[in-house]
């Protein structure tokens, strides 16, 4: 199996580029589907997610190309064939399949999807959205069947503000008869992405990024060229490495925009944030205080930056609280920093950390994307050397970090271990 060995204490300096969202990526794929010609988007990250998106448009007919960060897609001939079980369980995400199949085809089966394990996340907003558009949805079998003999219009409450679910009702409804609302939507910038394209399209949609979004149907929608939005959880990760062990690091590729709460929360720590039109500069931090953090859907704190962001906490003076309210379970990484000297307990949806901690390195396992993230952090803060397992979890939504620290100054390398010395760790 493959693992990260980390050499820490060796200070980051430099410029990183940040890649296009993740989260942009993974509904932009799918998105491809309702085109009846070639769609080509750029600025896709090198991800395993990306990988295993293209996979699922192969399944089906598609014809896809991905080099360099741009991926073509030619969906002229696929078809609604059942995804079941394999790749679709590789990725939640996998889900944006149901709402762009539905909208093309009327009709869609794919499996339950996979990815981290944060805990409970039910799909019952999208499936609501569904139904109210007029399909028939079941389980069977361990997969979701999705049926319809014509898609109508139709207005959708969402009891909870889902990233997810606006996405997919908006892929379901674009092609739907007469006019679709969806209130209580979420307003990531994710979504204005995916309308954005959409829209170039042929798509009408209305309100993308606000509360409340407006969709009148079309017949059909035609290829496009995109460009995908630069990746705002991976420049809130490198905005947190470079205030835990910079010399003065450049964020390359960023809306400033849409790293706002994290800017207010570095800046209340005391760190110095120098905002551009398109990078970030963060210097050299003398000391760091002690915060309390609450995770929000946008614009507050995204949840997929409290992981990286309790790891700066345990090199900050006084006692720091994070607090996630999206999903309560993201707390596994707690015990791994507790291997490395951190001191932090969990209470609920809550960890407490007391800093600052000289952390040690250890053998610590990712328990999911995020997680990784921020055990590389504490790798490269921490003593001696860090071996993280389970980096398959990082590689689907962090783009050649490997290569993008080591130009920084890091000590990171990828490495073949044997299961022998895997169980020898443990």
């Amino acid at each position: 199996m493959d693992v990260y060995k980390i050499i820490g204490e060796r200070r980051l300096q430099g410029t990183v580029k940040v890649s296009g969202a993740k989260n942009s990526a993974v509904a932009l794929i799918p998105a491809s589907i309702l085109a009846n010609s070639s769609v080509t988007i750029g600025g896709i990250p090198e991800i395993s997610d990306a990988w295993t998106l293209k996979a699922l448009l192969e399944e089906i007919g598609g014809q896809v190309s991905f080099n360099d960060g741009q991926m073509t897609i030619d969906p002229s001939n696929m078809t609604a064939m059942p995804l079941p079980n394999g790749n679709v369980k590789k990725l939640r995400a996998s889900y944006y399949m149901m709402g762009a199949m539905l909208g093309r085809f009327k009709k869609a089966v794919i499996g339950l999807p996979g990815g981290c394990f944060l805990g409970p996340r039910p799909i019952d907003q999208h499936i609501k959205g569904f139904e109210a558009l007029g399909a028939k949805v079941t389980n069977e079998h361990g997969a979701i069947y999705l049926r319809a003999d014509e898609l109508i219009g139709a207005k959708i409450y969402l009891d909870v503000a889902s990233v997810g679910a606006t996405i997919n009702i908006m892929l379901a409804a674009v092609r739907a008869k007469g006019r679709t609302v969806i209130e209580n939507a979420a307003k990531e910038p994710e979504i204005i992405d995916v309308a954005t394209l959409l829209t170039n399209m042929g798509a009408n949609i209305k309100g993308a990024g606000t509360s409340v979004i407006r969709i009148e149907g079309v017949e059909e929608l035609h290829g496009t060229k995109h460009t995908i939005i630069p990746d705002r959880i991976e420049a809130a990760t490198f905005m947190i490495m470079a205030a835990a062990i910079g010399d003065g690091v450049t964020i390359d590729n960023v809306i400033p925009l849409h790293l706002e709460a994290v800017t207010a929360k570095l800046r209340e720590m005391g760190v110095k944030v120098v905002e551009d039109e398109e990078s970030i500069f963060v210097p050299k931090q003398e000391s760091l205080q002690a915060v309390d953090v609450k995770t929000l859907v946008y614009p507050g704190i995204p949840t997929d930056v409290q992981q990286p962001l309790s790891v700066l906490m345990t090199q900050a003076i006084g006692s720091s609280k994070v607090t996630d309210t999206i999903y309560s379970a993201r707390f596994k990484h707690i015990d791994e920093l507790r291997r490395m000297n951190a001191n932090a307990r969990v209470e609920g949806n809550t960890a407490i950390i007391k800093g600052p901690t000289k952390l040690e390195g250890s053998t610590v396992t990712a328990s999911d994307l995020r997680a990784g993230a921020a055990l590389v952090l504490a790798g490269l803060l921490a003593k001696g050397e860090t071996e993280i397992h389970d980096i398959y979890h990082i590689e689907r939504g962090y783009s050649s970090l490997i290569e993008k620290l080591c130009a920084l100054g890091a000590n990171i390398r990828r490495e073949t271990i044997t299961q022998a010395k895997q169980q020898a760790d443990y």
